[in-house]
C-alpha cells in the first residue's frame, strides 16, 4: 500500500461484520474496525478497485470526503457548499443522493437527500452556468449522507450500483436470496470445496453459483463492467486492467467440485440454468428438477444449505407440516452432512424437530432470520480427501 492513503467504509449485512473484515485482511487492509453493519480500513487506490472486485460480503463500499454537524437544513446546505464538487463530478455528469437519517432535527430522509442535491447543483450553476442533471439507477457519482442527531458524515461510492448485483442474474425468481447474504451463509457454515454441497430448494441457484465463485477463486464482481471509480476524475485505467488481469489468472480449476442443487419449480430450474450459464459454470454446477423429498445424497458427508420456503412463498397453514417433512427427510437421508438451514420463522424451525448445534441471527432482507446448523453426522466427520487415502 502506496502512502497515499484514505478511509473506506464497506457496508453489510447485520451478521456478516466479522466476514467481511476477514475478506478485508486477506486483502492487505490495515485499521479494519468492525461497525455496525460496516467495516471500516484504510486503504490505497489500488487496494479500493481490489475491494470492489473481491469482497464477497460487501454490499457497497463508500469513500468518506467530509464530516461536519449542522443544526438545521440551511447550516447542511451551507456545508455541502463548502466542498469542491468539481473535483469529483464532471459539470455536465449525473448524480444521485442516498442519505440513511437518525435525528431529532432532520426527520426525512428524502429531504435531506434533496437539500445535498440542491447544494450540489447549485454550486455547478454558479460556477459554470450549467448543473449536473439526477440520474436515480446509474448515476456517475452516487453521494452517500449519514447523520445522527446533528452529526453528518458525506461519502462517495466507489461500487456505483450495490455490490449484491454480481452481473451474473440474468433470471430471477419470486424471493430471491441475496448473492451478499448467500456467500455469508457459505462462509459461516464453513463450507470448502473438498465437501459435496446440496441445495434441495435452490430457486434460480444463488447458493450453488456464490459457492462454486468461491471454490474456483473467481472474482465476485468480475462479471460487471461498471463500477462508482470508474467516473471519478482519478481512475486509473490501467492499474484497474492490471487488477482485472491479475483476479483472472487466480482463478483455479477443480475436476471434482460436488455441487447441485434442485428445486420443485420448473421456473426456478430453468432461471438457475441460465444464472449458472452466465457464471460460466456449467460444468461445475448440476441442478434437476426435484421435490426435496427426492433429492437424496450420493456420499455419506457433505454439506446442506438452503432457503427453504417461508412468509411470502408458502401460506402459514402449510409452513409446519412442510417443515416437518423436511426434518424427516433430513433424519433418513443425510447422514454425514452438515444440514443448515435459513428461515424466518421460528414456528416452522421447531417442526424440524431436530436439535440445532448453533444459531446465527441474520436478516434475509427486512426478515430477521435464524441460520440454523444441524449436525447430522455420526462419529469422525469425513471428506473426500480421507475416502481417497482408503
Amino acid at each position: 500500500m502506496n502512502n497515499n492513503t484514505f478511509t473506506l467504509v464497506a457496508k453489510t449485512f447485520f451478521g456478516l461484520e466479522e466476514l467481511l473484515a476477514e475478506e478485508l485482511e486477506s486483502l492487505g487492509a490495515n485499521n479494519v474496525q468492525v461497525l455496525k453493519r460496516a467495516v471500516s480500513f484504510s486503504a490505497d487506490k489500488e487496494l479500493m478497485y481490489k475491494s470492489c472486485l473481491w469482497l464477497r460480503t460487501s454490499l457497497r463500499i463508500i469513500k468518506p470526503i467530509a464530516e461536519f454537524q449542522a443544526e438545521d437544513e440551511h447550516q447542511l446546505y451551507s456545508e455541502i457548499q463548502k466542498i469542491d464538487w468539481s473535483q469529483y463530478l464532471d459539470k455536465e455528469g449525473t448524480l444521485a443522493v442516498d442519505s440513511t437519517v437518525n435525528s431529532n432535527i432532520f426527520r426525512h430522509s428524502k429531504y435531506v437527500a434533496l437539500k445535498t442535491k440542491d447544494a450540489i447543483v447549485d454550486q455547478f450553476r454558479d460556477k459554470f452556468g450549467v448543473r449536473p442533471s439526477v440520474h436515480v439507477s446509474s448515476p456517475d457519482l452516487r453521494i452517500n449522507l449519514k447523520i445522527s442527531n446533528k452529526d453528518c458524515i458525506l461519502s462517495i461510492d466507489a461500487s456505483g450500483d450495490a455490490m449484491f448485483k454480481r452481473g451474473y442474474r440474468v433470471q430471477s425468481v419470486k424471493a430471491p436470496m441475496n448473492e451478499v447474504l448467500a456467500a455469508g451463509l457459505l462462509k459461516h457454515a464453513g463450507w470448502t470445496p473438498d465437501q459435496p454441497l446440496i441445495d434441495p430448494m435452490c430457486g434460480s441457484g444463488t447458493i450453488l453459483i456464490e459457492a462454486a465463485l468461491m471454490a474456483k477463486n473467481v472474482a465476485p464482481l468480475s462479471f460487471r463492467n461498471i463500477f462508482g471509480f470508474m467516473h471519478w476524475p482519478d481512475f486509473d485505467q490501467k492499474l484497474w486492467a492490471d487488477i482485472k488481469a491479475d483476479s483472472v489468472s487466480q482463478q483455479k480449476d477443480i475436476d471434482d467440485l460436488s455441487i447441485k442443487g434442485s428445486d420443485i419449480s420448473l421456473q426456478s430450474i430453468q432461471a438457475a440454468r441460465e444464472n449458472i450459464a452466465a457464471a460460466n459454470l456449467e460444468d461445475d454446477i448440476i441442478v434437476s428438477r426435484k421435490t426435496f423429498s427426492e433429492a437424496k445424497p450420493q456420499t455419506d458427508y457433505g454439506f446442506l444449505i438452503t432457503n427453504p420456503p417461508y412468509g411470502e412463498r408458502l401460506e402459514d397453514a402449510q409452513i409446519n407440516a412442510f417443515y416437518s417433512k423436511f426434518g424427516d427427510q433430513l433424519k433418513q437421508e443425510f447422514n454425514g452432512f452438515d444440514a443448515w438451514i435459513i428461515s424466518s420463522s421460528q414456528e416452522a424451525l421447531k417442526n424440524i424437530r431436530l436439535r440445532p448445534s448453533r444459531r446465527i441471527t441474520l436478516y434475509n432482507g427486512s426478515l430477521e432470520c435464524k441460520f440454523m446448523k444441524y449436525e447430522m453426522y455420526k462419529g469422525t466427520k469425513k471428506t473426500k480427501f480421507d475416502n481417497a487415502d482408503n
